[in-house]
C-alpha cells in the first residue's frame, strides 16, 4: 500500500512528532520512510549584508538538515526501518510536493503546529501541502494541550 513514505523534517518538536508517526506507520507496513529537509532563503529583494553572506547562510542550514535527518534515521533505525535522507532548496510546500511527485512516494506523513484560531485561517506548510499533494497526506495537528 504504502512502499514509501515521506517526511517532511525541519527539526521542531511537531515535525518530530509526524515523524515519528511515520515511522510507526512504516514499521506496521514494512515500509522506507524518505526524510526530507528543505532549505528555505529568504527571497528577493534581500539585504545587502545577507546576499554577501548567503553562501555561509546556505552551508550552515545544510549542515543543520544533515543532522536533523540524521536524527530521524537513528529513529527510524531503533525500530527497524529503511531511511534515506534528501535535501532541497525552495518553498517548502513547493518541494515537498514536488519530490513526491518526483520520486514516487506513496504517502506524506507530517505534523503541524497549534496556531490558535486564527491560524486556520493563514494557513501553514502542512495546510499547503494538503491542498497540493497529489499522494495521501497524513497530518496529525498538534493541539493546545500538547503544548
Amino acid at each position: 500500500m504504502y512502499d514509501n513514505i515521506l517526511l517532511p523534517y525541519d527539526g521542531s518538536d511537531e515535525a518530530k512528532r509526524g515523524a515519528e508517526h511515520g515511522i510507526q506507520l512504516a514499521k506496521r507496513l514494512g515500509s522506507t520512510v524518505h526524510g526530507l529537509y528543505v532549505i528555505d532563503l529568504p527571497g528577493v529583494p534581500r539585504a545587502l549584508s545577507l546576499r554577501d553572506d548567503e553562501e555561509q547562510l546556505r552551508e550552515e542550514y545544510h549542515e543543520y538538515g544533515e543532522e536533523c535527518l540524521a536524527e530521524i534515521c537513528a529513529i527510524a533505525e531503533e525500530n527497524g526501518v529503511e531511511c534515506t535522507t534528501n535535501i532541497r532548496t525552495g518553498s517548502q510546500s513547493d518541494k515537498i510536493v514536488q519530490f513526491a511527485d518526483e520520486e514516487g512516494m506513496d504517502a506524506i506523513v507530517m505534523a503541524s503546529a497549534y496556531r490558535g484560531t486564527l491560524g486556520n485561517l493563514i494557513g501553514g506548510t502542512t495546510d499547503r501541502v494538503v491542498r497540493t499533494a497529489t499522494v495521501p497526506v497524513i497530518s496529525q495537528r498538534m493541539s493546545r494541550d500538547d503544548l
